[in-house]
């Protein structure tokens, strides 16, 4: 059958059920979001004379947990307005709407017999063929479908999602004995596609993968701690971005997701197993203690750590006691952080012979041993598993993919030396001379699976920049970015200078790849896989240039850059920008002027160019005005002042979007630019918006001449901005910038409404940008910025 999700429903409201119910809205679907029916009034409520029978009250905890949404940080909701896709309800009025739904997510409490009941109610009003699942994170999905109708046994799995569920890429799903094929292939697919995560399928035990791995390193890690008179912020100081994990390391990632979850989940999986796996998984008294005591990390304000005034403090497990935050500072620490790439810097580590090495070596090896061991219990592929720890917790390789980066024959002999017992498909595979997991030959991956590998399978919208080049070259690179043939007729312009900013390098790049794909190419996509698609131009080189005074150097640099714009927007080929992450400054600079923009969901843009003193230089003043334009219906009246008004305020106030959709509200992204949900398919969708642009017959956009406010609206703007000064909002240098940004928008002096070339409002920008960089309180918060990271307010 050919089965479609347009509408879904969420049981269960608490922070995890109206997260999913988030998620859903963001990628458009209409979502029933239900809970129980309060059985007392609140002081509020009896103060309204309500009754138990109104409906405000009824659905009391569902709509409580809708309004929150959009308190929650970091936000659930992708933009303000998918709100209104999501209706609050409760379960004994609303039940029967279950039958106009499509997937039904239960997301109650985690107790087998209230499942069990609910599912019973579930199964009563659901209409046949749709699915069910269940987002437990340990409780056995079997168990839950037992007694429950043929169809409804056929169309149930466990979907497993991290928490939060618009942010945590993994999603495990769980499949049961009578689950039908066809629908574990279809919400693997839709999982990928629309919600855009990483699908992983998991076996119906404990905790699944991801919990059951990661719980165990955690506990494993406090055990060490213990037993080494190591400090919490000895450990975090070396098991964070060191070794590949998440900056929050391990006790300050126990504190973000709360010690009272942490220690349920550990029990979980206590209170099912036997034997030494029983020994680890027993909670240690100390943190026993601290869950007694309420410190719970950062929801109740303590945990493994505590700020007290601006310093952070650390908790002594022994005495809970808190001191100053200590670092682990060794011979291999320092080795380890000379060293390039993860995996090199693992090696460094965990074999020294110092309280880092030990440290290390005791938390690595029990890991992978114990990972090596559940394959085929807890999932039937090493590449299952590691691709769980990197979804879900954040590592940079999975177990066996940091077991194959220290160096599988080494590590194993040192374990065995030690008396560990190493699994015997371990020792097998290195008898055979098999010395790693994973092979690379010939471009593709493979991994081992009994006694043989296997290719890994790539979704084909996953395009690996690496392996591209690796295979096929570069058609032109210089040391700020690359040009690089994706296949089908279309070239990507990569960019890989520090940060991804923009320099001269990257703008001859960009101006060679415009005359190359006219020449050879169908059109040419912008993007990088790196963690920002670019923060910037290069504040560095023109601090330095501002205050050796070469003010012509730089008017010729913006001129440049400008030229660049002019040249992306103008170009006989379509060219679509494919931003993601931060995408900042003259990041958003390159977006603006394409064919087309394909963002991830995922993606900050702005024109923040006003924190360090400035105003955009490289057209995008003139651009987001023009995008603000062409968003307006045609043939309806407006009033061009509003237009300049949204714009100056979107510049000087550097406003940035915090997804891809807000960009859209924000008019970064006009109605046809689109967005990617899944941030690993967003270069081939970029792809298909240029074949797509190609193939209908792509012309470059006619020059047009542009409407502006001119001296009025420049008096307009100005108004709004004096009255912040005035009343202390802004600063006296802040009322500068704004002055040199409303001059710009409006158009200089001419008359209200007079139609101005592009060339003659990049000129402008062009003069205001130089005329602000050469002011001395300009250069202090340029300077700020790259010494500190952050704004200054002068």
């Amino acid at each position: 059958m050919m089965r479609q999700i347009q509408k879904a429903a969420v049981l269960g409201s608490g922070v995890m059920g109206s997260g999913i119910a988030a998620h859903l809205a963001n990628i458009g679907i209409p979502t029933l979001l239900l809970d129980i029916v309060p059985r007392e009034l609140t002081e509020a409520e009896k103060a309204k004379g309500m009754t138990l029978e109104n409906k405000q009250v009824r659905n009391r905890i569902s709509e409580a947990a809708v309004k929150n949404l959009l308190k929650q940080k970091p936000a659930p909701l992708a933009s303000k307005k998918n709100l209104a896709l999501i209706e609050a309800g409760n379960f004994e009025d609303d039940m029967q709407r279950l039958s106009e739904v499509d997937w039904i997510i239960e997301v109650v409490v985690e107790n087998l017999d209230i499942k069990k009941k609910v599912f019973a109610d579930v199964d009563q009003y659901r209409k046949q063929g749709s699915i069910v699942s269940s987002n437990t994170s340990g409780i056995s999905v079997e168990a839950m479908a037992e007694g429950r109708s043929e169809d409804f046994r056929k169309n149930f799995l466990g979907t497993h999602f991290f928490n939060p569920p618009r942010y945590l890429k993994l999603l495990e799903v769980i499949p049961t004995k009578d689950t039908d094929p066809e629908v574990l292939s279809f919400i693997k697919t839709f999982g990928e596609d629309r919600l855009g995560k990483g699908v992983v399928e998991a076996k119906d035990t404990p905790n699944f993968i991801g919990n059951r791995i990661g719980t165990y390193g955690l506990l494993v890690t406090a055990r060490e701690m213990l037993k080494g008179g190591y400090s919490v912020g000895e450990v975090d100081s070396v098991t964070g971005p060191l070794i590949g994990r998440a900056k929050s390391a391990t006790f300050r990632t126990l504190d973000v997701v709360g010690l009272d979850t942490f220690y349920h989940v550990a029990n979980n999986v206590y209170e099912q197993v036997d034997g030494a796996e029983k020994e680890v998984f027993e909670v240690p008294e100390f943190l026993k203690e601290m869950v007694n005591r309420g410190w719970l990390g950062s929801k109740s304000g303590q945990g493994f750590f505590k700020k007290q005034g601006k310093e952070i403090l650390e908790l002594d497990p022994t005495t809970l006691e808190y001191g100053p935050r200590k670092k682990l500072k060794t011979a291999a620490v320092e080795a380890s952080k000379q060293q390039k790439g993860t995996a090199n810097k693992m090696k460094a580590l965990v074999y020294a012979d110092d309280r880092a090495g030990q440290l290390l070596w005791n938390v690595f090896s029990p890991v992978f041993i114990y990972s090596a061991e559940l394959l085929g219990t807890i999932a039937d592929d090493i590449v299952s598993i590691d691709n769980a720890m990197k979804w879900g917790f954040g590592w940079e390789m999975g177990p066996f993919e940091s077991w194959d980066a220290i160096g599988l024959e080494k590590s194993v002999a040192k374990m065995e030396a030690e008396g560990t017992v190493v699994p015997a498909w371990v020792k097998e595979m290195l008898a055979n001379g098999h010395t790693s997991f994973y092979k690379l030959e010939d471009g593709v991956k493979s991994f081992y699976s009994n006694g043989e590998y296997k290719a890994i399978e790539v979704n084909p919208k996953i395009i690996d920049l690496k392996q591209v080049k690796a295979e096929k070259g570069v058609i032109k690179k210089n040391a700020g970015a690359s040009l690089i043939d994706i296949g089908d007729g279309v070239a990507l312009l990569e960019f890989h200078s520090p940060n991804n900013s923009i320099g001269l390098d990257v703008i001859q790049m960009i101006n060679y790849s415009i005359d190359e794909v006219a020449k050879n190419y169908k059109g040419l996509v912008i993007g990088n896989q790196g963690k920002n698609f670019c923060v910037g131009a290069n504040l560095a080189m023109m601090l330095m240039e501002a205050q050796d005074d070469n003010y012509f150097e730089l008017d010729m640099t913006v001129r440049q850059f400008q030229q660049a714009m002019m040249n992306i927007k103008y170009s006989p080929k379509p060219v679509v920008a494919a931003p993601h992450g931060m995408s900042l400054g003259g990041g958003a600079e390159v977006c603006l002027p394409a064919a087309h923009i394909q963002a991830s969901m995922e993606t900050y843009m702005g024109l923040v160019e006003v924190g360090v003193g400035l105003l955009p230089g490289g057209g995008g003043n003139k651009e987001l005005y023009i995008k603000h334009l062409e968003g307006l219906p045609n043939g309806v009246n407006f009033d061009l002042q509003q237009v300049a008004n949204k714009v100056f305020e979107t510049i000087a106030m550097a406003k940035t979007s915090t997804s891809g959709e807000e960009a859209r509200d924000n008019n970064f992204l006009g109605k046809s630019d689109g967005v990617s949900v899944n941030g690993d398919h967003l270069l081939y969708d970029a792809k298909q918006a240029v074949l797509h642009l190609y193939n209908s017959g792509y012309t470059a956009p006619a020059r047009k001449k542009v409407p502006v406010v001119g001296e009025p609206g420049y008096a307009t703007l100005l108004l709004g901005a004096d009255g912040m000064r005035l009343s202390g909002f802004i600063s006296d240098h802040d009322f500068e910038i704004a002055k040199q940004v409303a001059y710009v928008i409006s158009g200089g002096k001419v008359p209200y409404g007079t139609e101005v070339d592009e060339d003659y409002l990049l000129n402008l920008e062009r003069e205001a940008f130089i005329n602000l960089v050469a002011k001395p309180k300009t250069q202090q918060r340029m300077q700020h910025m790259l010494v500190k990271g952050k704004p200054l307010r002068n």
